[in-house]
């Protein structure tokens, strides 16, 4: 095509612009090209070896004619489109060096032929597949929905990236060039393609992060520090900042100040001390992590030359970004493109820190006073002041961590980064998480249920519905019911909690002790009253008690321990819950030894309410096993309700992701493109539906007796009469509808009684053309169901299920589902709701037939999922039978597509 082909020009579309993970763990920054990346474009071609110019061009090409350069950075986003990645050098402040090229040229409505260029000094680094990803998800918002490209066949790289990407895709050999065609519609392969590259990537990056060898402490740029520079980075030194064995390097403060923050806190002299910037950089010793708490303004030219010296991380304790309003967020928003730019990531700003404790590779970058015991516990905490009151609380318990990470402004580093390390991470065996607000949560649903399946996940949530944004975190805002998060969690197999109390109750028991087998309880209790509210609690946590032993006050030890032994007897029991209240002694250290003897001996899990104990304590310990101490009964039980639905949900088979073929993803893409935004006509509505395998039954609208009459004769006998007015739409109760009309009579007595009542109660006359009507055949007898789907700013597609009627919205008895749904998630949503048991033949009426509800549900996913230009989408109501479902009527709303979890990679924006 040429110039003049053009149908449009997009103006420079910024969205496109993101910042990735490459697979060494490394950043760099992906953007469309403009005209003012000439000269960037002719060194990034200058630089590359004559293969890969001859595996680009067919030919050499020592450089690009003026001709080729303006066409490669003149396009107009629509016919023809560029993606560069670029980084950024000390060497040279502000300029973007080009390392990767992907751009398209479209040949036909729908397809377009796509190249691509790696630097050779970056090959290998998947930055060709990110550039795959990045392209084909522009190149399908302008409505192109297949690339094609022509490779020789010794270019194995690039043949590569189409052949894993995980798209549908053909091959075939012409005159010595490989013709590559690919369906851009995303599959469930390439969506699992990607999700494990990005995986591997960022655990690879924390990877490096947990691994530091050598660590930088940069306090100021100069050699008078701020008070504020100073107070901060001396109670980063008063905690033992520092690699285990390593000397410390510490920038911008005077010697005095550092011998007096070490002498304070009896620490060695161990440090080598920069006056400033310039000294450091003299030095040619290089870094792996960087603790940065030099000013707000300052932090950007410090991050700009940090990467020559082998940085790749930095820990900004400094505050004043984005909490601090426009001014702050401008700020964090250049020190954070400065330092992806660089191929830094940031933990922070406003962060208290990290730590890990593996004996391989111990070190400190936090500013916590005393470190909790080394253990098998992560953590992640977003605020720094939740994570003192974290970490003293764990540390009171005497649980052991493996590392720690706070986020504070989680301008980059994120949970979701934790979750991915973590899944790899051998030394955590169990995960906790304090999250003030969560950025992307299908991102987050994704990586949890993964996570999940292979080690525990327990998190308190700041706020009960995900709605309340702290100041400085970038989190768009949401409008779903305040239990879909809940249901999120639920979904991924997280494990939700109160408050920090209850999270690090319940951390402590997954670190001592193993999955129980089963709900059966046996609980011993120091009183006939201790044990009955023990048991009344297990019982109202839905476990089944199946052994009760109680210690009369003042038995003898030998009576102790034959009670305490009598409960590990127990053929049946899953679990054993201790309750020793003391009244008139204090408990004994041979019952404590006794208790923490038969829970190694016999391997079965053990919780303790021990007057006096909490934690993890010596004195409930024997041969490497420790039994948890909780402050009361209902304590312990309450873990034991999180560890029974934990699991449950492992032993539960998850499911598939729901993927039905018979669907026509690309007609709807073309029907939602082409329609206004705003409600859809049914025609649209049921036309998209369709596409998924939905039908929704046919409704003709009448406005007289004699039309209504011809419509039944059209759509057949029996009919339904129904107001076509919004608040009578379904009301039967609210004489708008008039079910099982056999006969014309019936219908047109109904019409017009219909019309008189209806009038009556609006105050209109009959003759009122509001008064319309829809005709349409009766459905087989069921029970009314609503189905919905909502395009969330936060969330995505929400999917709910409810079974229709005013009682179901008044008492909020819906399920939510995050799309896209597996076919578990579906049956849950089912099975969740208070009024499932109509579904089920309540009161002797016959069953609904539910596998019908599930399939439908899972359209709705695949739907919603597909197409983010559908705002709302609700059918309703939905009948369902005995067998089968009927959708009697359906409504549309659509919007510009504004979906922030793309098909592509990228870090949080």
């Amino acid at each position: 095509m040429t110039d003049a082909d053009h149908s449009a020009t997009l103006p420079y579309p910024q969205h496109w612009e993101a910042d990735v993970v490459l697979r060494d763990g490394t950043t760099a920054h992906v953007r469309p090209i403009t005209p003012a990346d000439r000269d960037a474009l002719q060194r990034f071609h200058t630089g590359q070896s004559q293969q890969s110019t001859y595996m680009r061009f067919f030919a050499h090409l020592e450089r690009l004619s003026d001709r080729d350069l303006a066409r490669f950075t003149h396009v107009d986003y629509v016919d023809r489109c560029a993606i560069v990645a670029t980084t950024t050098s000390a060497r040279e402040p502000g300029v973007e060096r080009i390392i990767g090229v992907a751009r398209f040229d479209r040949v036909d409505a729908d397809e377009a032929e796509v190249a691509f260029n790696v630097s050779d000094h970056i090959q290998g680094k998947g930055l060709g597949s990110v550039l795959l990803e990045h392209i084909a998800d522009a190149a399908r918002e302008v409505g192109i929905r297949r690339f094609t490209a022509e490779v020789l066949p010794h270019n194995a790289r690039m043949l590569a990236v189409f052949t894993e990407a995980g798209y549908d895709q053909t091959q075939y050999v012409d005159d010595g060039i490989v013709t590559v065609s690919v369906d851009l519609d995303p599959t469930v392969r390439s969506e699992h393609v990607m999700a494990e590259r990005e995986h591997r990537a960022e655990s690879r990056s924390m990877q490096r992060l947990f691994r530091p060898r050598r660590m930088v402490l940069i306090a100021s740029l100069t050699d008078e520090p701020t008070p504020e520079e100073t107070r901060l980075a001396s109670a980063a030194l008063s905690s033992g900042i520092g690699v285990a064995g390593q000397v410390l390097h510490v920038v911008g403060l005077t010697p005095v100040t550092i011998r007096d923050a070490q002498r304070r806190h009896g620490m060695r002299d161990t440090f080598v001390h920069h006056a400033d910037v310039r000294s450091f950089l003299a030095d040619d010793t290089t870094f792996d992590l960087a603790v940065i708490t030099v000013a707000d303004h300052a932090t950007a030219p410090i991050l700009a030359i940090l990467a020559d010296k082998g940085i790749h991380t930095a820990v900004m304790m400094s505050s004043g970004f984005a909490e601090k309003g426009a001014h702050g967020l401008r700020l964090q928003r250049d020190m954070l493109r400065t330092a992806h730019g660089a191929g830094i990531r940031i933990v922070g700003p406003a962060s208290h820190g990290l730590f890990s404790s593996t004996s391989d590779a111990p070190f400190n970058a936090s500013l916590a006073p005393s470190l909790p015991p080394a253990g098998t516990v992560g953590l992640f905490c977003q605020s720094a002041a939740m994570a003192v009151t974290l970490l003293a609380t764990v540390g009171r318990r005497r649980l052991g961590v493996a590392n720690f990470l706070s986020a504070g402004n989680r301008a980059d580093i994120s949970g979701n980064d934790l979750m991915q390390f973590w899944h790899d991470d051998t030394d955590t065996h169990a995960v906790g998480m304090y999250l003030e607000s969560i950025g992307n949560p299908r991102k987050f649903a994704r990586i949890a249920r993964r996570l999940s399946r292979r080690k525990p996940v327990v998190v308190v949530s700041a706020g009960q519905s995900g709605h309340i944004v702290p100041r400085g975190h970038a989190v768009r805002q949401t409008s779903t019911p305040r239990k879909t998060l809940d249901h999120m969690f639920q979904q991924a197999g997280v494990i939700r909690t109160a408050n920090t109390h209850e999270l690090v109750d319940t951390l402590q028991y997954f670190a001592t002790q193993p999955l129980p087998g089963g709900p059966r309880v046996a609980i011993v209790a120091t009183s006939e009253s201790l044990a009955a509210i023990t048991a009344e609690a297990a019982r109202s946590s839905g476990l089944d008690v199946r052994h009760m032993g109680v210690i009369p006050p003042l038995a003898p030890a030998r009576d102790v321990h034959a009670t305490i032994e009598e409960a590990y007897a127990c053929s049946d029991v899953d679990t054993v819950v201790i309750a020793h209240v003391p009244t008139v002694t204090d408990v004994g250290a041979d019952t404590l030894a006794a208790i923490a003897k038969n829970a190694a001996r016999h391997r079965i899990p053990t919780v303790a309410c021990m007057y006096g104990f909490h934690g993890l304590t010596p004195e409930l310990t024997s041969d490497g096993v420790t039994v948890p101490a909780y402050s009361t009964p209902e304590d312990a039980i309450k873990v034991l309700r999180h560890v029974h639905g934990y699991t449950t949900w492992l032993a539960t088979d998850q499911g598939d992701r729901i993927e039905h073929h018979d669907i026509d993803r690309h007609r709807v893409s073309q029907l939602l493109s082409a329609a206004p935004d705003g409600p859809a006509s049914a025609e649209l509505t049921a036309n998209v539906l369709a596409a998924y395998g939905i039908t929704v039954w046919e409704a003709v609208t009448v406005a007289t007796s004699a039309e209504a009459v011809a419509a039944a004769q059209t759509v057949g006998w029996p009919v339904a009469l129904k107001s076509t007015a919004d608040a009578l739409r379904h009301r039967a109760d609210l004489g708008g509808v008039r079910l099982g009309l056999h006969t014309p009579e019936e219908l047109e007595r109904a019409f017009h009684a219909m019309r008189t009542e209806l009038s009556q109660q609006l105050g209109r006359s009959p003759s009122d053309p509001c008064f319309t009507f829809s005709v349409q055949k009766m459905a087989p007898s069921g029970v009314a169901c609503v189905m919905r789907t909502r395009e969330d700013e936060l969330f995505g597609p929400v999917i709910s299920f409810g079974l229709s009627g005013d009682a179901t919205d008044l008492l909020d008895d819906l399920s939510y589902g995050i799309a896209p749904l597996t076919t578990t998630d579906a049956i849950t949503m089912v099975r969740s709701l208070g009024a499932a048991p109509r579904l089920f033949g309540y009161k002797g009426l016959p069953t609904a037939d539910t596998d019908a509800i599930t399939d439908l549900l899972g359209r709705l996913s695949q739907l919603a999922d597909h197409h983010p230009q559908i705002r709302e989408l609700e059918l309703y109501p939905v009948v369902v039978a005995h067998q089968g479902a009927a959708v009697l009527s359906a409504r549309l709303i659509i919007q510009p597509a504004q979906r922030y979890d793309k098909q592509r990679r990228q870090l949080p924006q």
